[in-house]
């Protein structure tokens, strides 16, 4: 657990000077109760989720000590947007939607960059320092990140998580089992029984795209062979490999289904390098929509995504959070839409 104490006095030194409330940390009140720094928020929080006896164990030195909340006035007024990588194609629309709701309770906004690596200039700790109102997180972070922003009272949604997080940690994703499912019911009653998949990593979403393909292959009574299904990483590059590994197999399929729509952009390179037409050839289903894959040729039938009301909804869930409100509902998933283009058509006979 992470206590980020370093410009504090200790606390039996504190308490030896006399401090007053606020002296002590979150952290420390957690460490002393032998708890996490979430349990410790949850009490502080009136949240359900903690034992009797841990409740009273943690109230008897909030008590003692003194601990008060930080003051939501001590904060910055900006919600601070953080990003691994800021080279997605839907950072823009992600951004969108949190300026927009940003505006509307006049508050600023700022983007930050991480970066994948610990070489990076900025991290958890330029953000802390900054104590904005609130943070949206388009990363995964790690439970000590998370610890340094709850010990300071800064709350925080994690955008469409790519890990398991903790039950009382709040995100907000979209729905990407039906996803995953309709895109696969299409090409389905398109008239297509040899239907494949290029997934992604072993992220939860990728996961669950998956399990909406096997679900309506297994409704369609069509074979729940494990070959189609593909695994490589979320690029076009990958995913034209895939596509050529696929389109070679004598038993070629007749559609293709991709994780993401960088895969399908890398479908469609496959089958113009193997002389094969969309959708007369070959049909092929993305996922996110990008506004990009409504200009290709053909234009991509996709699953949408709904990256910039997805990140409005996350901004409304940080501020509340943020003005200290009881929260019914820790994580959001927001309905994903089929849009048919042209890249999907009746197999040939």
């Amino acid at each position: 657990m992470t206590d980020n104490r370093s410009d504090e006095p200790a606390a039996d030194e504190q308490s030896s000077r006399g401090g007053g409330p606020g002296s002590v940390t979150i952290a420390y009140i957690a460490e002393s109760a032998g708890v996490s720094v979430p349990t410790v928020s949850k009490v502080l929080n009136g949240r359900s989720g903690v034992s009797a006896q841990t409740r009273a164990r943690v109230e008897g030195l909030i008590n003692r000590y003194g601990y008060r909340k930080p003051a939501s006035s001590s904060r910055n007024n900006i919600v601070e947007l953080v990003f691994r990588e800021l080279e997605s194609m839907w950072a823009v629309e992600i951004i969108r939607g949190v300026e927009r709701v940003a505006r509307k309770n006049r508050v600023g906004v700022m983007v930050s960059e991480f970066g994948l690596h610990d070489s990076s200039p900025m991290s958890i700790d330029d953000t802390v320092g900054r104590r904005p109102r609130c943070v949206l997180s388009v990363a995964q972070l790690s439970p000590e990140e998370r610890d340094q922003l709850t010990a300071k009272g800064i709350p925080f949604v994690v955008f469409d998580p790519s890990e398991e997080l903790p039950d009382d940690v709040p995100f907000v994703g979209a729905t990407n089992w039906r996803g995953g499912r309709a895109a696969t019911r299409h090409l389905v009653e398109l008239g297509h029984r040899r239907i494949a998949m290029i997934s992604g990593p072993d992220h939860p979403f990728c996961r669950a795209r998956v399990a909406g393909y096997l679900s309506a292959m297994a409704e369609a009574g069509l074979p729940a062979d494990p070959a189609p299904v593909v695994r490589t990483l979320l690029t076009r590059e990958d995913g034209r490999t895939a596509a050529l590994g696929l389109l070679s197999r004598p038993d070629r399929p007749t559609a293709v289904f991709t994780a993401n729509d960088l895969q399908a952009l890398g479908v469609y390179q496959a089958a113009r390098e193997l002389g094969l037409s969309i959708p007369g050839d070959l049909s092929v289903v993305g996922f996110d929509d990008l506004p990009v894959v409504a200009w290709v040729d053909p234009p991509l039938t996709t699953v949408h995504q709904p990256l910039s009301e997805m990140a409005a909804a996350a901004t409304e869930l940080a501020l509340s959070l943020g003005r200290g409100e009881e929260i019914t509902q820790v994580g959001l998933e927001i309905a994903t839409t089929l849009t048919v283009r042209g890249s999907t058509a009746p197999p040939k006979r």
